[in-house]
């Protein structure tokens, strides 16, 4: 079976190369003798596997020394409770900005171990924007932000000056898709299965001076400082999704980097966008200047419209169309690994379907 066009929001498309270098070597890695899937993780061959994806990492977002990378597992949900029990330690108090679902649900989870003040949220336009902030509660111990919002196809168009206030982020859909100022966080976050790999791995970029000082009670497995301590290996870590990951950061360093990235994505999303400004059928949700690059959300106005182009999508080999149960409408997700030549031909499919349509 030919392959199809995947607009998943997660888990999503990867680059072909890495898929097929990954079967290539599922059997025997390297001479090993063995699958990654089978291999110890305490083992120098896996070692090498997780220090290269580490430093190709660092060289992709230019991290600087003095943050920690480390792989983890439970999915950025997870870290909705790592964040306020390992860094909520001062004043018991943090800021929220809450503009999608995630965010609303992080500020949530951070509210059962201390004070959380939602400063501004954009819920009161079905978080079709991003508020702008620039004022924050003095004694915060950070503030908390989701970069890019999955479910309802919006991105930050600026990264709000905290002062000394440490920054963090939630970058699960908007991770290596564009260059980003790693410095300017004081923690970022994100889940591996829309820009980095597979399901099952959590990327968590950490400044050091804000190690150490987790609660008593936290969690082993959700201190930071333990598992920048053990290399990311207090326990088993996902193995296989790191080497998958680590696959993804090559082939992204050798197809230009984070900066020719964000030229492929912006061209990707202008396609797409300018198709959904100029149609009489569909119509963008997320407001212009704050649009996604890789999460782009659009409606008919009728539900019963919008199932049907989703089925009619389907069915011409373009997949996972439908928007978010809690939006409705459409989503197409157009990852680092979607080619333009998907977006064109979803679009070609679009105005097919509108003028037989509309």
């Amino acid at each position: 079976m030919q392959r199809i066009y995947n607009f998943s929001a997660g888990p999503s498309m990867l680059p072909e190369s890495v898929l097929e270098q990954a079967a290539n070597e599922m059997l025997n890695y390297q001479d090993s003798g063995m699958s990654v899937m089978e291999m110890s993780h305490r083992s120098p061959v896996y070692q090498a596997i997780i220090d290269t994806a580490e430093a190709d990492l660092r060289k992709l977002m230019n991290i600087p020394d003095n943050y920690k990378v480390l792989f983890l597992q439970g999915g950025a949900t997870q870290q909705f409770a790592a964040v306020p029990l390992n860094l909520m330690n001062k004043n018991g108090k943090a800021d929220y900005i809450v503009s999608g679902q995630f965010s609303k649900k992080a500020a949530e989870e951070a509210a059962k171990f201390g004070e959380v003040n939602i400063i501004a949220s954009s819920k009161d336009r079905n978080f079709a924007y991003i508020p702008k902030v620039d004022s924050f509660s003095p004694d915060a111990d950070y503030v908390h932000i989701c970069y890019n919002n999955t479910i309802f196809g919006t991105c930050y168009d600026y990264i709000p000056e905290t002062g000394d206030i440490p920054l963090v982020a939630d970058m699960s859909s908007g991770i290596l898709s564009r260059p980003v100022d790693v410095s300017k966080f004081g923690l970022i976050y994100a889940g591996a299965q829309k820009n980095m790999g597979p399901s099952g791995l959590t990327v968590v970029i950490v400044r050091e001076d804000l190690l150490g000082n987790a609660r008593e009670n936290i969690p082993v497995m959700l201190n930071y400082t333990v598992q920048a301590e053990n290399g990311s290996m207090y326990n088993t870590p996902p193995c296989y999704s790191i080497y998958v990951a680590g696959l993804v950061f090559k082939w992204l360093l050798a197809t230009g980097g984070l900066e020719e990235r964000e030229k492929i994505n912006v061209k990707k999303a202008n396609i797409l966008y300018d198709y959904l400004d100029n149609s009489k059928l569909f119509k963008a949700t997320a407001d212009k200047e704050v649009r996604s690059l890789m999460n782009v959300c659009f409606v008919t106005g009728d539900a019963d419209k919008d199932k049907a182009f989703v089925s009619a999508a389907s069915k011409a080999g373009f997949v996972n169309l439908k928007g978010h149960r809690v939006v409705g409408g459409m989503r197409a997700s157009i990852y680092n690994a979607m080619p333009i030549e998907g977006v064109e031909k979803l679009v070609q499919f679009m105005a097919d379907y509108e003028k037989e349509n509309a």
